[in-house]
């Protein structure tokens, strides 16, 4: 029998130490599609050794950007779910086969990682903001999963450079279930590839008070009923 057709995303920049484990653990589960952001080590080419499908940026596009080529790409390949995953060993892949159970035989639309803790403070305030208006336990964990007609009817994975949150929290705010998976994986010891620690607690603050004034101004709107048991 053939395996549903998931794909996981993965967004890559000089990530050449792990994204070949990384892919080839992820093989196992699901179809991997690797957007490599202009790497200037051999990224590309050792997801693509490994088996990844690798879509390459002429330039650098940055992390939302990346990721929306990556779900462009999915998109244009007919999967018909997209489970996004880091390329550091920060995510455990064999959960992918939870996330591939919850999105094709349980039905749910949005599957969320749920890390032990969170790596930087900003991640913390936004992460209680969440929790209290929608629900969510760690928005901003990269390990998320999704049925693909969500990112039609979103208009794409992410239009606001909201650090990968707004797909999910759109798709909550419309209603539509979520399930919350716990994840681990190896921390990685060096900096983030994509932002620097203390820009990514600028740019998550930044995204959460556009978050705040949205929501106080009467956007979508929100509850915290929507979690799938």
């Amino acid at each position: 029998m053939d395996r549903p057709y998931v794909v996981a995303v993965i967004p890559a920049y000089n990530e050449a130490q792990t994204i070949g484990e990384v892919v080839a653990a992820a093989r196992t589960y699901v179809d991997v599609l690797v957007v490599d952001d202009n790497s200037r080590d051999s990224t590309g080419a050792l997801a693509e050794a490994a088996g990844a499908t690798v879509v390459r940026n002429p330039q650098n596009l940055g992390y939302e950007g990346t990721l929306n080529r990556g779900f462009e790409a999915a998109l244009e390949r007919g999967f018909d779910h997209i489970i996004t995953i880091d390329a550091d060993g920060e995510h455990n892949p064999a959960l992918l086969a939870l996330f591939v159970r919850a999105l094709v035989e349980q039905h749910i639309p949005i599957v969320l990682g749920r890390r032990p803790d969170k790596t930087r403070f900003a991640e913390v305030i936004m992460g209680l903001y969440v929790w209290a208006r929608f629900g969510p336990h760690d928005i901003s964990c990269g390990m998320k999963g999704y049925r693909a007609d969500l990112v039609r009817l979103n208009g794409g994975f992410d239009t606001s450079k909201a650090i990968g949150t707004e797909l999910a929290l759109n798709s909550i705010r419309r209603g539509y279930k979520f399930l919350e998976i716990p994840v681990d994986g190896t921390r990685r010891r060096d900096a983030p590839r994509f932002d620097g620690r203390w820009r990514a607690n600028v740019r998550i603050l930044k995204v959460l008070w556009r978050m705040v004034r949205r929501d106080f101004a009467g956007g979508l709107a929100g509850s915290r009923h929507n979690a799938a048991t």
